[in-house]
């Protein structure tokens, strides 16, 4: 299982919010620079990386903050928030992310997410399923349409996506553990999928779980910045 730690950004800073709430806002770094290096002097691989100005702007902000760590560390970034365009997704890609998220897209224009899944492939385009009462959110979370969790990735599983992301929105940034029963009925129902658990993660005893469900990864965000879960507790996860 892949462990994933997410660096949210608002203005070039490191942040966490609270299932969602731009007004529940909390600063932990100014550099996430240093941040993202502590993660690989920990020996972890990967990188999740949201840009929340990006997604409420609906344009790529926080370029600079991709591109200085992508070329200062060696760690594998997946990038969200804010791709919008053909040329948004070729900007990311050219400041170094490695694999790129889309979700509001991927429920606005499903033939454009589409043709991203055909053109670069479904190692390199991530679907975020982000979920609220079963119901797929976007716009930075602040809309909840009617597509249901299950159907919108039997959908894009059709169309060969590989990676999912899911994020339970009533449990991100709360440290109230992880939708487990949700995840075990995507694994159960679409097992070729690489699912990605994300939000409520609150402590070690939470991995094994998700470990057990047969995740493929797991972000955990708040758990870190809280210390909830400390670096060093991460190395039998990473061996």
């Amino acid at each position: 299982m892949e462990i994933i730690p997410a660096i949210d950004l608002i203005d070039g800073k490191c942040v966490r919010l609270s299932q969602g709430d731009y007004t529940r806002k909390k600063t932990y770094s100014d550099d996430p620079l240093s941040i993202a290096k502590q993660f690989e002097d920990a020996g972890i691989r990967r990188l999740h990386l949201v840009d929340l100005d990006g997604a409420r702007m609906k344009q790529v902000v926080n370029i600079n903050v991709l591109r200085r760590i992508a070329v200062n560390t060696s760690l594998r970034i997946d990038f969200g928030g804010g791709v919008r365009t053909d040329g948004d997704l070729e900007k990311v890609i050219d400041a170094g992310a490695e694999m790129v998220t889309g979700g509001s897209i991927a429920v606005r224009e499903p033939e454009k997410f589409t043709g991203w899944l055909s053109d670069y492939g479904p190692d390199r385009i991530i679907l975020g399923a982000d979920v609220k009462d079963r119901r797929i959110a976007i716009g930075a979370w602040s809309e909840t349409s009617d597509q249901d969790i299950m159907e919108f990735i039997g959908y894009y599983q059709k169309k060969s996506v590989k990676f999912v992301i899911c994020t339970d929105i009533s449990r991100d940034g709360i440290l109230t553990g992880p939708s487990i029963e949700l995840y075990r009925e995507i694994r159960l129902q679409y097992p070729e999928i690489q699912l990605i658990a994300s939000g409520g993660v609150s402590s070690v005893k939470d991995l094994d779980r998700l470990a057990e469900v047969g995740v493929w990864g797991v972000i955990i965000g708040k758990a870190f910045y809280e210390r909830k879960i400390q670096l060093s507790e991460l190395k039998p996860f990473l061996s």
